[in-house]
């Protein structure tokens, strides 16, 4: 399995298993869209819009990978050992969230609290797409919601910017598969499947996810240690020799021709 792969998928399954903590959140944040959508259309079939909304704040997410990707990579000629370094600060993150997921570390939320702070600034761009009258203008509000400050999103992006050392790109895609993973549980939120928040607020819930997202947090403070050290490369061994062996360097030939007379 090839390490960018593992990092899309852990993103992917981070923002499955995490999403369960924004549930209780956005369950409020879809009552208030609901209620910013104009009347005659409140009464129609809700799917499109939950999925342009959603489509929207995943956009959101992806540009936010993709800024990261970039400073991250401008910023990584700085330390010594940039890749390690980026997962040693995403597995913290991803520590701290579990911790905070599980209610043994409260004062992870101080990150959602330093968050709001900069949506002041972003929140009034939503006004110009209410009252939501077509599925394009939630669309735009997905767009402006997805700055909303969460500490879920916060892990994710550090996590994005560990993949920044590749590409800015890579970083994008990481926050669009962390995009995904959080889509069924805030669809099912959107679509007052009430059931689902009744069941995640439950502490045990909460601490098993909490445990999961520890462990892929231990699991990315690792993976700077696996698959490096002193081993030499098997296939590039092999090419090696196989070069050696088609076309002899100087020596070799010195030593035919030494053997020939």
């Amino acid at each position: 399995m090839s390490m960018q792969f593992t990092s899309v998928l852990s993103a992917f399954l981070m923002g499955f298993l995490g999403s369960i903590h924004c549930i209780g959140m956005c369950g409020g944040i879809a009552g208030a869209l609901s209620m910013r959508i104009a009347p005659e259309v409140r009464s129609k079939n809700l799917l499109p819009y939950l999925l342009t909304y959603n489509l929207g704040r995943i956009l959101t997410y992806t540009i936010a990978g993709a800024l990261i990707g970039v400073l991250g990579n401008q910023f990584s000629t700085w330390l010594l050992e940039p890749r390690k370094v980026s997962l040693y600060i995403s597995g913290v993150f991803m520590i701290g969230l579990g911790l905070y997921m599980g209610s043994w570390w409260p004062s992870f939320a101080v990150l959602e609290k330093i968050g709001a702070k900069l949506w002041r600034w972003v929140a009034p761009l939503d006004q110009y797409f209410f009252p939501v009258t077509s599925p394009w203008r939630m669309l735009g509000v997905g767009l402006v919601w997805g700055w909303l400050p969460c500490g879920l999103v916060y892990t994710a992006l550090t996590l994005a910017l560990a993949a920044s050392l590749d590409s800015p790109s890579r970083s994008a895609l990481l926050m669009f598969a962390f995009g995904l993973g959080t889509l069924p549980a805030l669809l099912a939120t959107g679509s007052a499947v009430y059931g689902i928040g009744k069941i995640t607020q439950q502490l045990w819930v909460r601490r098993v996810v909490g445990i999961l997202i520890i462990l892929f947090g231990v699991y990315g403070m690792l993976m700077p240690h696996a698959g490096h050290g002193n081993h030499e490369n098997p296939l590039q061994h092999s090419t090696t020799e196989q070069t050696q062996h088609e076309y002899p360097t100087h020596e070799h030939m010195g030593d035919q021709q030494h053997q020939h007379h």
